[in-house]
């Protein structure tokens, strides 16, 4: 299997502490490792460099000079992709100094870090030390995670997530109330000092999020109720649930599989907290998302957490909210 954890020079370019990832690859370092031990074992010792574009038009022997630039390793000169001299770039050992004078404080500390897709993006998480108890046995722990891309494929993000323990699931806390994230476009200049006062490092953020768990968690639904929420989520554009028979058996085929793990077929889905409720819908979809999506664990991290499935994740948090609203 191809792995989208980056593999230059010969090793997984991962680094976590704790529990070993699913996928069994990247340096384990021990809690309170440094952050300069975390930049070397996480593989991200490296810089991005920039040069100018330049092609040979065909039939012509010289190259004419571009408008655009390339993004490279400086490592390996491998090209990480193609931006305009505005592309802001925030660098592999930036994304981890983000950490330096937050771990340590207030239970921050860092849990993983790394690179995907050749080193067009990474990433780095802290346990934040929150952690909340959905009708008193359904945990939640919180996080604080920061990725960027050299590719133009996302932007700069700081956000706060959650993840259930009992099925490692994981949701943005992000709510309409609160700031659960900083986005900062790479035609900008990400300010990390200014990133941390934003978010005002978890505050308000993760008390709404519990108030909003809690409130999900008690709004009973019933099976109809439960598939309009998820088709809500999954095919926004029908208009009542008797349109259902007219989606692809594949599409029919997901849909069931969220609906039978909010029925019975998820782990944690007979808990208190998601037996017949909105809160059991949510963590359907998630645990759907990150366990079951897509055609392998690395696809499904990747998706899970900056793609199409962190946006299914997060339309289907912020549907549920209509219901208590």
């Amino acid at each position: 299997m191809a792995h989208l954890i980056d593999m230059t020079n010969g090793r997984a370019n991962m680094a976590y502490a704790g529990e070993t990832p699913w996928h069994g690859l990247g340096q384990e370092l021990t809690h309170g490792a440094s952050i300069d031990q975390w930049r070397v074992e996480a593989g991200l010792d490296w810089h991005v460099g920039r040069a100018q574009v330049a092609f040979k038009p065909e039939g012509r022997g010289v190259f004419v000079k571009g408008d655009s630039e390339v993004l490279y390793r400086d490592d390996t000169f491998a090209q990480l992709g193609i931006v305009t001299d505005r592309y802001k770039v925030v660098q592999p050992s930036a994304v981890l100094e983000f950490f330096r004078d937050i771990v340590g404080t207030g239970g921050l500390e860092l849990e993983t870090a790394g690179s995907l897709d050749g080193g067009r993006k990474v990433w780095a998480m802290a346990r934040t030390g929150h952690a909340l108890a959905i009708r008193g046995q359904d945990r939640v722990d919180g996080y604080l995670l920061l990725s960027t891309s050299f590719d133009g494929s996302m932007a700069t993000r700081a956000q706060f997530t959650s993840v259930r323990v009992v099925c490692n699931n994981t949701l943005s806390i992000a709510t309409a109330s609160s700031k659960g994230a900083v986005v900062v476009p790479h035609s900008a200049t990400f300010d990390a000092t200014g990133a941390k006062i934003e978010l005002g490092l978890l505050g308000s953020a993760w008390a709404d999020f519990d108030d909003n768990a809690n409130a999900l968690a008690g709004r009973g639904l019933t099976n109809k109720e439960a598939m309009a929420l998820i088709l809500s989520v999954m095919e926004p554009d029908l208009k009542t649930t008797d349109e259902a028979e007219k989606l692809s058996t594949r599409r029919a085929n997901q849909i069931k599989t969220i609906f039978d793990l909010y029925n019975y077929a998820g782990r944690g889905a007979n808990l208190a907290s998601s037996k017949a409720t909105a809160w059991g819908v949510v963590n359907a979809v998630t645990e759907y998302v990150d366990h079951q999506m897509g055609n392998n664990a690395n696809n499904r991290f990747r998706s899970g957490q900056f793609g199409t499935g962190a946006q299914l994740k997060q339309t289907a948090m912020a549907n549920a909210l209509k219901l208590v609203a």
